[in-house]
């Protein structure tokens, strides 16, 4: 009988984005399971050693040093030992020679390539220009998290779209974080009506947008939190320190995170590409109201509860924009719980090893 290994290599990273995904999926997958009936593959430099009940751990001596060599050499030789394994890689990886279950969650380092200019962004896109064919080609079951993903797939790569499941993500695990206000004594000038943007800094994220917009209107403040990634750097980061009205806050914690987004006048997201876009499902969570483009997933995830800005325009004004009704965002918040989409997963895992 076939059995699911999941790639663990996400617990050696902090939990941002895809790895809290996996995290929180994972964990429940441990509860759907029944004894040894899923396993885990990790490193001896795990920073994060769950305490599962029913999942089976197996670490391995080898440290991650390269999280390429973690996946494409030791966990594609492991598999190659243990045929009975099929991986689930949640981070948009597939095994070349071993079966594989893949979170594919977006193309796009595929359908945007003036983004990435430099030598190495340009290396990173042709490595995940490949982990998108392998994936398409061999994977034995492809998962994404939007209607959108599945149909750019699609259209792109020109594969059924029964091989395809869309399994949202969500934001449940923000309920457990409490506040920490002292964001506002770090950042007085936070104590004034101010609009947040936080996600990392690249130049999908569109940064570009804040600062046009902020320009435009020198009293309106823009606190900006996230951690610059080593692609896709955008170069209008420089400009900022000509305008006292951007306030860059670097990488801030979950908890000072859920203090702004309690806070703010309005939390914004002016992405032009997101696969799913999950931090205005936080901020809604915390009662902001939010403003994200009207591009890609996001219409498809934040229906009438959120409003829309065109994200290569600002000649509008947020503050007439927020005056605009919009339903409760009830409805929207519990359509994406981590409950429903593990349970999806173990379905999938179910009837694969089946």
């Amino acid at each position: 009988m076939k059995k699911v290994i999941i790639d663990g290599e996400f617990l050696c990273r902090p939990l941002n984005g895809i790895e809290r995904y996996a995290y929180e999926i994972t964990k429940r997958l441990d509860e759907l399971s029944s004894a040894h009936e899923i396993a885990i593959l990790i490193p001896s430099n795990t920073l994060i050693i769950p305490d599962y009940k029913n999942i089976d751990i197996i670490q391995l001596k080898t440290k991650i040093k390269s999280h390429l060599f973690w996946q494409m050499a030791t966990v594609q030789f492991f598999l190659l030992r243990h045929k009975n394994y099929t991986a689930l890689e949640y981070g948009n990886v597939c095994l070349p020679f071993a079966p594989t279950i893949v979170f594919l969650h977006d193309i796009y380092c595929e359908l945007f390539p003036d983004d990435f200019s430099s030598f190495r962004d340009k290396l990173v896109r042709l490595y995940n220009k490949y982990q998108y064919r392998l994936i398409t080609r061999k994977a034995e079951r492809i998962i994404t998290v939007s209607e959108f993903s599945k149909n750019e797939i699609v259209r792109t790569f020109h594969i059924p779209h029964e091989r395809i499941q869309v399994i949202y993500s969500s934001w449940f695990h923000f309920k457990t974080i409490k506040p920490d206000y002292s964001i506002f004594s770090d950042f007085p000038v936070l104590e004034k009506p101010f609009f947040f943007s936080l996600g990392t800094i690249s130049k999908r994220k569109n940064i570009k947008w804040i600062l046009e917009y902020a320009a435009k209107h020198p009293r309106d403040i823009f606190a900006v939190s996230g951690s610059q990634l080593p692609t896709t750097q955008t170069e209008e980061l420089k400009d900022t320190g000509r305008l006292e009205n951007i306030i860059l806050l670097g990488y801030i914690d979950d908890a000072k995170v859920k203090a702004l987004m309690e806070r703010c006048k309005a939390f914004l997201l002016p992405s032009y590409y997101e696969g799913f876009g999950l931090t205005p499902l936080e901020a809604l969570s915390c009662g902001a109201p939010v403003i994200v483009a009207n591009a890609a997933s996001l219409p498809e995830i934040y229906g009438k509860a959120a409003r829309y800005i065109d994200p290569y325009n600002t000649d509008l004004d947020l503050d007439d924009l927020l005056k605009t009704p919009v339903e409760s965002p009830d409805a929207i918040l519990e359509k994406y719980s981590y409950d429903k989409s593990a349970r999806d997963v173990y379905r999938l895992i179910v009837e694969y090893c089946n």
